[in-house]
């Protein structure tokens, strides 16, 4: 069984040191899927819905970029780092239910699977509070990592 990384000898929490491992091309891609209900995606226009609040697939994009971009100020252990790309996707499955897609792209020495798992929560919990005055009946239902590249491991569901 391996050990946890973020634990030192001590047992003192510590952050993963990166420094020797080689910077290549990592991907992580991350899905959340929400019920919205037939009460909510009733009222959506051309894919999209648009509120008091403003546009809501394009407001919760906005707020899923940003939290990628945030992740290590939210997560104690990540590594700050300069993301080349996000890639945020919103779709109505069926007349109750979304998908969010994050996919995010970086040059580095560390991967980015907490970045697009952030993502797609930000992008759920944005959805969630510009709906909820139409409905309270709204369920994030699934968060998960799709897939990994990059580093000594791949994942792929």
């Amino acid at each position: 069984m391996s050990e946890f990384s973020h634990i030192n000898k001590k047992n003192y929490p510590k952050m993963v040191y990166v420094g020797a491992k080689k910077i290549t091309k990592r991907t992580a891609i991350a899905k959340a899927e929400m019920f919205l209900g037939k009460e909510i995606i009733a009222h959506f226009k051309n894919d999209e819905l648009t509120t008091k609040k403003g546009p809501v697939f394009q407001t919760a994009i906005i707020a899923g970029i940003q939290a990628v971009k945030k992740t290590s100020e939210l997560i104690p252990m990540c590594h700050p780092l300069l993301i080349n790309g996000v890639d945020i996707d919103i779709s109505i499955i069926d007349i109750k239910n979304i998908e969010i897609i994050c996919k995010v792209e970086i040059e580095g020495k560390t991967g980015v699977e907490m970045e697009a798992l952030t993502g797609v929560n930000i992008t759920a919990l944005t959805i969630y509070d510009m709906c909820k005055s139409i409905s309270k009946n709204i369920l994030i239902k699934e968060i998960k990592l799709l897939k990994k590249t990059g580093g000594k491991s791949d994942f792929n569901i």
